[in-house]
């Protein structure tokens, strides 16, 4: 077996053998595969596509390169998982929510790269809160207090983290087979028995189009089958950003103010949609109504911010950030940005340039080892639908860059009106 043949076989439209796929995945980990003939393979998948049992797999060789996690001694542990968004902060509103009715809470989450932010650098915006934990210690706090996020182990499908490389300096990024077998490998590495998935799509996620998430959640579903691990799909609108804050802290703010029973109604729907499909699939109950019900139930008497303090508590974070939102810092330029029209309804709201501009405020990173400033973001005042006014404010600029401001304005207002 060589890769010569391999990339010749995929070249000609043919079928990848299952021990082929694990040769390439192997050898290409270890080194032994150049990063130029591994792009050749790429960019013939990227061209010519997969079949499922081929991305199949392609996911369960990446998963198994290197560490996988048993997570059987907490029962059955459900994950979710999103593709991606700007002002998604779902998951610190959702993962309280279930451990709360009694689901274990296990999650690796990453950290934001470019326009859409990370969960891992959210939670970092809690003073003290540790989230380089070991497998062993994530356990033993689900044991503990019911829920673990942490970031990604170092060693979770390291073939992904190569090829994921390779893809975006191949300009190789938008192709289903290698995003669905990207996602998946980690989702089946780090040991859920049961997994929902939020697939965006709109001007704030990967997949731009209705059709292109809808092909990506069917892909990541069959292989889920193929796995053996119960995949459900929500596909979710993400034309504009999730909620009203874009930023590290100010996403937290949002969230806890969620789980005190003031959430924002996009945010809601996205919570009680994918809440109720997790409580599903644990096997809480099978009426989708009924299961808002118990999600709504949970915020309103306190329990699920109540399991948020824990678990901010229990991974060393300052529990007081959580009781008063006023400690977390602020920026020391907090500028509002002014509609220079005035229209009967916004019809549009850019979320991608509202993501990207609050990068550029500090909020994200352009590259790897930028370092982050917490307190930057923008707070958004209108969106689709409202009514707008010309002098009316359409969002706040939170920044310690002075430079910046001017830029993110004409980025803001060019989010609203282009």
């Amino acid at each position: 077996m060589s890769i010569i043949e391999i990339i010749r076989k995929k070249q000609q439209k043919e079928e990848l053998t299952k021990s082929e796929i694990e040769y390439f995945v192997t050898n290409y980990t270890k080194g032994e595969i150049a990063d130029y003939q591994a792009a050749a393979l790429i960019m013939a998948i990227y061209l010519n596509g997969m079949t499922n049992e081929e991305i199949t797999n392609l996911t369960i060789a990446m998963a198994n390169s290197g560490e996988t996690l048993d997570l059987s001694s907490l029962g059955t542990v459900i994950d979710k998982h999103s593709t991606g968004g700007v002002g998604d902060k779902v998951t610190l509103i959702l993962m309280p929510v279930v451990a709360a009715l009694g689901i274990p809470v296990a999650k690796m989450s990453g950290r934001g790269l470019g326009f859409t932010g990370g969960t891992v650098d959210k939670l970092e915006s809690i003073k003290g809160y540790k989230t380089n934990l070991s497998i062993e210690e994530m356990i033993q706090n689900v044991k503990k207090v019911g829920i673990s996020l942490i970031s990604q182990t170092a060693n979770l499908a390291p073939a992904d983290k190569k090829l994921y490389a390779l893809r975006d300096v191949t300009s190789c990024t938008d192709s289903i087979p290698l995003i669905a077998s990207s996602i998946m490998s980690k989702k089946i590495a780090a040991g859920a028995n049961k997994i929902v998935l939020d697939v965006t799509y709109g001007s704030g996620a990967f997949m731009k189009t209705k059709e292109d998430a809808e092909k990506l959640a069917e892909t990541m579903k069959q292989i889920g089958e193929l796995a053996n691990r119960e995949t459900i799909c929500i596909i979710t609108d993400m034309d504009q950003p999730l909620g009203y804050s874009i930023g590290n802290s100010l996403e937290v703010i949002e969230a806890i103010e969620a789980l005190k029973g003031n959430m924002k109604k996009d945010v809601k729907h996205v919570v009680l949609t994918l809440g109720a499909e997790m409580l599903k699939l644990a096997g809480k109950g099978e009426d989708i109504s009924k299961n808002e019900e118990m999600i709504l139930q949970v915020i309103k008497n306190g329990k699920a911010l109540e399991k948020f303090k824990q678990l901010v508590q229990n991974q060393g974070g300052d529990v007081s950030y959580i009781e008063n939102t006023e400690m977390f810092g602020k920026a020391k330029y907090i500028v509002p940005v002014y509609s220079p029209i005035s229209k009967n309804k916004i019809n549009k709201l850019n979320a991608e340039i509202i993501g990207r501009a609050s990068c550029m405020l500090g909020a994200g990173r352009e590259k790897k080892d930028d370092k982050i400033d917490m307190a930057a973001g923008i707070v958004l005042n209108r969106k689709k639908g409202d009514e707008l006014k010309k002098g009316d404010i359409l969002a706040y600029i939170h920044t310690n860059r002075k430079d910046k401001i001017e830029e993110a304005e004409k980025q803001i207002i060019l989010a609203y009106t282009n």
